[in-house]
């Protein structure tokens, strides 16, 4: 099985960085955006950058045929995402090929929804939130299973 980690670097990284061992056995990849922390982690895992899209056209649609090329050529069977917008993406393209979508709401959304988690609600197979709180605010998909870190 191949997975892949998509997420905005920051916050968004260090949370999927919290489930990473959870993957070990298998084949993964992460998709991020390019910063010096991300390409420290590019030193140690196998990492493909796009462009951050940072709510610009021009770089969503940059970041769309970046996504395109790397799920077709990674094919994964499975995307672990905690979100942010240079996720969305491949988090749709791998999900449109056939891949199962597991999304992770991040752990600062105790109140509110997130922009990614609205956007991929519909998409996700499996919605986990990080706060009870959570699963009212979204619905029947949603599931709490605790925090990660």
């Amino acid at each position: 099985m191949k997975i892949a980690l998509p997420s905005s670097a920051g916050g968004h990284l260090t949370e999927l960085m919290q489930i990473k061992n959870a993957t070990d056995k298998y084949e993964t990849f992460f998709i991020t955006v390019k910063r010096k922390d991300t390409e420290e982690l590019s030193a140690k895992e196998k990492v493909y950058f796009v462009d951050d899209t940072g709510r610009n056209p021009v770089a969503l649609v940059k970041n769309i045929l970046q996504s395109v090329r790397i799920m077709l050529k990674e094919k994964p069977d499975v995307i672990i995402t905690t979100g942010a917008g240079a996720a969305i993406p491949s988090s749709i393209v791998g999900k449109l090929r056939g891949a199962k979508l597991v999304y992770i709401e991040s752990y600062c959304r105790a109140k509110s929804k997130s922009w990614s988690g609205v956007i991929l609600y519909p998409f996700a197979d499996v919605f986990l939130v990080q706060w009870e709180s959570m699963v009212e605010k979204y619905g029947k998909k949603a599931q709490y299973w605790g925090g990660v870190f």
